[in-house]
């Protein structure tokens, strides 16, 4: 089976080339200040630029209002928009209309029914990015190394396109692909050594386990 596979909130060249000499198709860059993954606009164009077209370019930000949408989409010209933050269907059918750029809604899942927020964004988010809802106390809408019950996706409609976020890991990855079959991965902290810091051993290791998972699927 076909996977994408996102690494998301990179932060170095080294993590950069390595993640896009593996195979993800989509690299993300995290720009929300309170993440340990977050990084300056500036920077994040250096990065993107090292490996674009080879991988598309995700700017990830929570609730940013037009301004800032501005400044990331000049800084590091992103192929998709990912919104990762309580955006209404409203804002996201304004951002697509404002920027020509489709949007990834990432919505958090804790229960059946928060998937059925999704029928709200029917027809406006190009894609979405199903995560784990955060622990109580943290600050942060992802990264935070959480997953959830993947079996509530076998109700999900098969046209439904999603990248599976939330807590995966090399050991868990297999499962998760087989229980929830998404067209694409997302991960950030299940290849770090520290809260945004990658580790390029982990990432061997995943993609390795994502190598297996996809050719027995």
């Amino acid at each position: 089976m076909k996977l994408d596979i996102k690494i998301c909130g990179l932060k170095t060249e080294e993590a950069v080339d390595h993640a896009v000499r593996l195979g993800a198709t989509h690299i993300g860059f995290i720009f929300f200040e309170k993440s340990p993954r977050h990084i300056e606009p500036a920077d994040a164009g250096r990065l993107a630029d090292r490996v674009r077209g080879r991988a598309k370019i995700v700017s990830v930000s929570v609730n940013a209002d037009d301004d800032d949408l501005d400044e990331l989409i000049a800084m590091i010209k992103p192929d998709i928009l990912q919104l990762h933050g309580t955006e209404s269907p409203d804002r996201v059918l304004t951002v697509k209309a404002m920027t020509g750029l489709p949007v990834m809604k990432a919505l958090s899942v804790s229960t059946s029914e928060d998937l059925a927020r999704i029928e709200a964004y029917d027809g406006l988010a190009n894609r979405y990015l199903l995560d784990a809802k955060p622990p109580k106390d943290s600050d942060l809408p992802g990264g935070n190394g959480v997953s959830f019950d993947w079996s509530l996706l076998a109700a999900l409609d098969p046209s439904v396109d999603y990248m599976l976020s939330g807590g995966l890991t090399k050991d868990n990855v297999g499962d998760a692909i087989r229980i929830a079959r998404p067209r694409g991965i997302d991960l950030s902290s299940g290849v770090e050594s520290a809260p945004g810091v990658k580790d390029l051993a982990k990432m061997d290791e995943f993609f390795a386990a994502v190598r297996r998972a996809t050719q027995a699927a």
